[in-house]
């Protein structure tokens, strides 16, 4: 594939919001490039600054204009497809305020697929296994206006203690303020 036309299908695709691609994805947009072709195509790419390698097999297009607005949870999204995750543990904690110190760069989320933490260049994100059952999940989880649901705030806390975390920075009279 040549540059202009992968820019004008990139560019098409961010104004549907669509600006982080899996290899299969490339694989759909572009069906007629052999295997060995479209990886050397997308090493071009990326040398040139088209797209921005985040993660082995994952891009992100650099002249989205939508990637900055949830960009590191849309990256964990696409690093666990069908999975099913949720913000939670300190991430979520320090989001209704109850813990301090949590790094801004640093997302905790909890998924039904395999443990693991990614190093983006958005922010590390840290994966820990769940086996609770889905029912479970969407019951203690909120849809807010961001791509992750995230654990109440009881959940997060119950998911912390569950995997062994250190409860130090957990300030408990706040996390007790909403049960008075």
């Amino acid at each position: 594939m040549d540059q202009k036309t992968a820019l004008k299908l990139l560019h098409y695709w961010d104004r549907q919001e669509k600006y982080l691609y899996t290899l299969s994805d490339f694989k759909m947009l572009f069906p007629q490039e052999l295997p060995k072709s479209l990886q050397e195509s997308l090493g071009r790419l990326t040398k040139s600054a088209v797209l921005e390698r985040i993660r082995k097999g994952l891009y992100l297009f650099s002249f989205s204009i939508h990637k900055k607005k949830y960009l590191i949870e849309k990256i964990a999204i696409a690093l666990r497809p069908g999975q099913y995750n949720y913000l939670s543990l300190e991430s979520a904690l320090a989001q209704y305020g109850v813990i301090s110190q949590m790094p801004v760069d640093r997302l905790t989320i909890m998924t039904t697929g395999r443990k693991g933490e990614y190093a983006t260049p958005y922010g590390v994100i840290e994966f820990t296994h769940t086996a609770r059952s889905i029912f479970d999940l969407l019951e203690n989880t909120l849809m807010t206006d961001t791509p992750l649901k995230v654990a109440t705030k009881k959940t997060a806390f119950r998911d912390l203690k569950r995997v062994g975390r250190n409860l130090h920075l957990v300030d408990l009279m706040e996390f007790h303020k909403d049960d008075e």
